[in-house]
C-alpha cells in the first residue's frame, strides 16, 4: 500500500480524485460554516477546475524526466506486458462500453415534470422603500438620464456589472454566465426584446433592488434567484446599472408617456 501512495501515477489518480469530491460536494459546505447559505457548483465550473487540475498535474509528472518514466509504467504494463492481457482486453472492452452509456444516457428521452409557468414580468407594486426612503415608481426617472451624466452613469455601472451581474447574466448579456447553468430557470438574457426593451427603468431598479424575496405575494410561489441588490449596493449603484444595461444593450427603455 505505501508502494502505492508513493507512485507518481496513483499520486496523480488520487489526486484528481480527490479535487473533484472537493469541488463537487466539499465548496458548497463552506459558506454554511461562514454564516451564509451553502450554493451548488454549477456543472461547467466543475469542468472547468477539473480541467486546470489535470493540466496542473500532468505538469507536475512531466517536470522530471525519473518521475515522468515512473508515472507511465502502470499504462505501459497495461498495454503492452504480455501477462496482462486478460486485464487488456477487459479494459478495452469496458471503456468503449462506459462512454457508449454515457453517451446514450446523454441523448436519450427522459421523462420529466412539466416546466412550471413563469411571469417573467410580474406586476410592480406602486411604491417602494429603499434604504428607508419611498420611492413611487410611476414617474420615477433614472437620475443618470440627466445631461452630463451619461457617461458617470456608464462607467459604474459597467464596474457594478462585472462585479456583481455578469457570473450569471453573462458577458454578452445574454443570461449565460459562468454561474448560469447551475439555476433553474436560468437567468433571463438582457438583450432583444423580449425583456428590458418592455420595461421602464424604475421598472428594472425596483427588480435589482428588491429580487426574487421582493416579488409580489400574490403571484407566489415564485422560482427566481435573484438576489435583493438593496443589501449590497446603494441606490446611485442600481440606477447606475440599470443604466449600463440599456446602453449596452443598445436598447432604448420605455417610457411612461407609453403607458
Amino acid at each position: 500500500m505505501r508502494d502505492y501512495l508513493r507512485h507518481p501515477f496513483w499520486q496523480a489518480i488520487a489526486v484528481f480524485v480527490a479535487s473533484y469530491v472537493l469541488i463537487k460536494w466539499g465548496i458548497p459546505y463552506i459558506p454554511p460554516l461562514l454564516g451564509f447559505s451553502s450554493a451548488m457548483v454549477p456543472s461547467s465550473v466543475i469542468i472547468q477546475y477539473m480541467l486546470t487540475v489535470g493540466v496542473g498535474i500532468l505538469v507536475w509528472v512531466s517536470d522530471n524526466e525519473a518521475r515522468w518514466k515512473r508515472f507511465k509504467e502502470p499504462i505501459r504494463n497495461l498495454l503492452v506486458r504480455p501477462e496482462r492481457r486478460r486485464a487488456r482486453r477487459v479494459f478495452l472492452v469496458l471503456v468503449p462500453l462506459l462512454m457508449a452509456f454515457v453517451t446514450y444516457d446523454a441523448v436519450r428521452p427522459k421523462v420529466t415534470a412539466p416546466a412550471g409557468l413563469r411571469s417573467v414580468h410580474p406586476a410592480n407594486p406602486t411604491s417602494i422603500t429603499v434604504n428607508g426612503e419611498t420611492l413611487v415608481l410611476e414617474g420615477l426617472e433614472n437620475p443618470f438620464r440627466e445631461e452630463g451624466r451619461e457617461e458617470e452613469g456608464y462607467e459604474l455601472g459597467l464596474e457594478i456589472y462585472y462585479q456583481n451581474c455578469m457570473p450569471c447574466h453573462g458577458d454578452y448579456l445574454d443570461g449565460q454566465g459562468h454561474y448560469a447553468h447551475g439555476y433553474n430557470p436560468l437567468p433571463l438574457p438582457l438583450r432583444g426584446g423580449g425583456t428590458i426593451a418592455q420595461l421602464t427603468e424604475s421598472y428594472v431598479f425596483w427588480r435589482i433592488a428588491k429580487g426574487g424575496p421582493g416579488l409580489p405575494r400574490e403571484g407566489a410561489p415564485w422560482n427566481s434567484a435573484m438576489p435583493a441588490w438593496e443589501a449590497f449596493l446603494t441606490p446611485e449603484e442600481m440606477w447606475a446599472v440599470t443604466f449600463f444595461l440599456y446602453q449596452q444593450a443598445g436598447i432604448s427603455p420605455r417610457t411612461w408617456d407609453e403607458h
